[in-house]
């Protein structure tokens, strides 16, 4: 009997949190690679928040998932078939390769080959787009200086986490992250080395932030939005930057949640706001990652991944970014 192929494609719009009828399992023929393509049997899939934007019929940096189509996902998978010179069969390749057990590799699929001895965890981590954004979102387009206090939101997250360890490792004066729950924030102290932590379900955050920040938040890493970026922008230094990584707080809203109030506080305290998208800075990414091995190496970054055992349970995997049930990276491993 031939051997079959799974897929989760997109059945439905969701509204709210992913559920059984957002997404349909379709089973056909393992694909068959043509000239100058390869075979790739998926390994782990990159969870991503980014991912249930593309499921919403609304423009963005790429298009919508269409109905009927599979979950765009990063992910690893090994070549097992190939009739490319770019791909040899025991390749560990990584890229987009969808909720799905194998994809095709070829010109304009954008799978690159990982070299040898790269753990495939922190290809999809720390050196994948989680990185990236991390180092770029931080560093670039929040020109953090040595000395500032540096404020991450989602602090215990993918992104968030490797975002508030390279504030640390290059020199700022504090470093506080928020993040949901007690284990969470002792995570970010006693694993993390932040020099504070706010639980966002159990304290109020601006008068922690009045406490922990006394002269004002110089810059704001924020991956949730809502009413934590509200509470920040009301607690800003005199020309304190905010980086908008992401709004997870808002992308299961059935409404536009409303714009922040305190916006006021960038026009008092000269502050600025900026969003960005990682893609803009693909050409760099090799500097990002020559800049992340070096701390890796110096045992001044870590990365952690929750990892979650089946394709079937992708959907579940990706809740968890909502419903707090994660730290670090989630992975689905198939």
């Amino acid at each position: 009997m031939a051997e079959e192929s799974r897929r989760l494609v997109l059945a439905q719009r969701p509204t709210g949190l992913v559920d059984a009828s957002t997404i349909e399992m379709r089973t056909g023929p393992v694909p068959e690679p043509g000239e100058g393509e390869a075979l790739v049997r998926v390994r782990y899939l990159s969870i991503d928040p980014t991912i249930r934007t593309w499921m919403n019929d609304a423009p963005g940096y790429l298009p919508p998932i269409g109905i009927g189509e599979v979950v765009r996902s990063g992910g690893i998978g090994e070549v097992v078939r190939s009739r490319s010179d770019r791909y040899r069969e025991g390749d560990l390749v990584v890229g987009m390769v969808g909720w799905q057990d194998h994809a095709l590799a070829g010109p304009g699929s954008g799978m690159q080959a990982l070299p040898p001895g790269v753990d495939p965890l922190a290809a999809i981590n720390v050196f994948g787009v989680t990185g990236m954004t991390a180092w770029f979102g931080l560093l670039e387009v929040g020109t953090m200086r040595p000395g500032d206090v540096v404020v991450v939101s989602g602090a215990a997250g993918a992104t968030g986490s490797s975002a508030a360890q390279i504030a640390k490792a290059k020199g700022a004066a504090k470093v506080i992250g928020i993040a949901g729950g007690g284990e969470k924030c002792r995570y970010l102290l006693e694993e993390l080395g932040l020099d504070a932590a706010i639980d966002y379900k159990s304290e109020r955050v601006a008068a922690r932030l009045r406490e922990e920040a006394p002269e004002g938040v110089d810059l704001y890493f924020d991956n949730v939005g809502g009413e934590i970026l509200n509470a920040v922008l009301g607690n800003l230094a005199m020309r304190g930057r905010v980086v908008l990584c992401g709004a997870i707080s808002a992308y299961n809203a059935t409404s536009p949640p409303p714009g922040p109030s305190n916006y006021v506080s960038l026009i008092t305290r000269r502050g600025r706001m900026e969003g960005f998208i990682i893609l803009d800075y693909s050409d760099r990414f090799p500097e990002a990652q020559a800049g992340i091995l070096a701390l890796l190496s110096e045992g001044r970054l870590r990365h952690v991944e929750h990892v979650v055992e089946g394709l079937e349970h992708a959907p579940e995997a990706l809740n968890l970014l909502f419903t707090g049930g994660n730290t670090g990276k989630v992975v689905v491993k198939l």
